[in-house]
């Protein structure tokens, strides 16, 4: 039987956040006399001091802090146990599997996943990041891939991901003459994201020296460390392009690619609830506001 109770603890930390003993009553809607109560039988069976008054405030003491910053964690978990509780009873939904292609543009989507955790705070949206034709253990809810149609629905168009061939400034593919041919660049290593073979051209894949990364985190740096050239989406090089840190390859034709994402919602949602649908939403917004080149040169 444990010597003290979560709403003793409660209490000491209203008394500490407002100040004073009347304050925390008030707020708590308990008498005075309540709170100092709970407060004195707390600080009686741990044999320690835990507020020491100054004038008309209460002040914690140093081992009040140290056991109170402990414990807060627990209150935090507490109060949201009652929270998921209450969301259960409205029957408002906790939980939304999201399952996301690696290439998806990074900072589009961390802005979609804080615009609905702001506007769902109640439901925690699980986000599964795969490769182009990887399979995944989720139950996914939405997801955003690049086929079209997939064993838990059918989606819809979204947005194009633009590929550009490039590789650092000091790769010697630079200093040739253009425009590059297929054959001079199957003299030098190339950089792949697995899975992307459709992102470059077919000659180029037959390459005999390659490197295949399975995140295009990983590929990005390979080409930044000069490990070869590769085609790599445009909006996550933006930085290292305006710096000239990459130079973009000076290609007769293929230069750019583009891969269609599509959008994807499990046909067992149908009627759609409130949470997917804003979720729907704030990807379509997106996708109108990243610009769309899908280009092929």
């Amino acid at each position: 039987m444990h010597k003290t109770t979560l709403e003793q603890w409660f209490l000491l930390d209203k008394v500490i956040e407002l100040g004073s003993f009347a304050r925390a009553a008030q707020a708590t809607h308990r008498s005075q006399s309540s709170v100092s109560y709970n407060l004195a039988l707390l600080q009686e069976r741990l044999g320690v001091a835990l507020l020491e008054a100054k004038g008309r405030k209460a002040e914690i003491t140093p081992a009040g802090a140290l056991l109170l910053a402990q414990v807060r964690p627990l209150l935090n978990a507490f109060h949201y146990v009652e929270t998921q509780a209450a969301t259960l009873k409205k029957g408002v939904r906790t939980r939304l599997d999201l399952v996301v292609d690696n290439v998806f543009p990074r900072e589009t989507l961390f802005a979609i996943l804080r615009e609905f955790q702001q506007l769902h705070p109640d439901t925690h949206l699980h986000l599964t990041e795969i490769l182009e034709n990887q399979s995944w253990d989720v139950d996914a809810d939405v997801a955003v891939l690049t086929r079209r149609e997939d064993m838990m629905g059918r989606g819809e168009w979204l947005m194009n991901i633009d590929f550009v061939a490039v590789a650092h400034r000091d790769h010697p593919l630079h200093q040739l003459p253009a425009p590059l041919r297929e054959e001079t660049l199957l003299r030098y290593p190339l950089v792949r994201i697995a899975s992307r073979e459709n992102s470059m051209p077919l000659a180029v894949t037959a390459a005999t020296e390659y490197w295949t990364f399975s995140t295009v985190e990983s590929a990005i740096e390979a080409v930044m460390h000069q490990v070869g050239y590769g085609w790599l989406p445009e909006e996550w090089i933006t930085a290292p392009l305006a710096s000239g840190m990459l130079k973009t390859l000076a290609l007769g034709h293929g230069t750019r690619r583009a891969t269609p994402l599509h959008l994807i919602v499990r046909r067992a949602l149908a009627p759609l609830d409130e949470q997917v649908k804003t979720l729907l939403t704030l990807f379509r917004r997106a996708s109108r506001s990243t610009p769309q080149m899908g280009r092929t040169e």
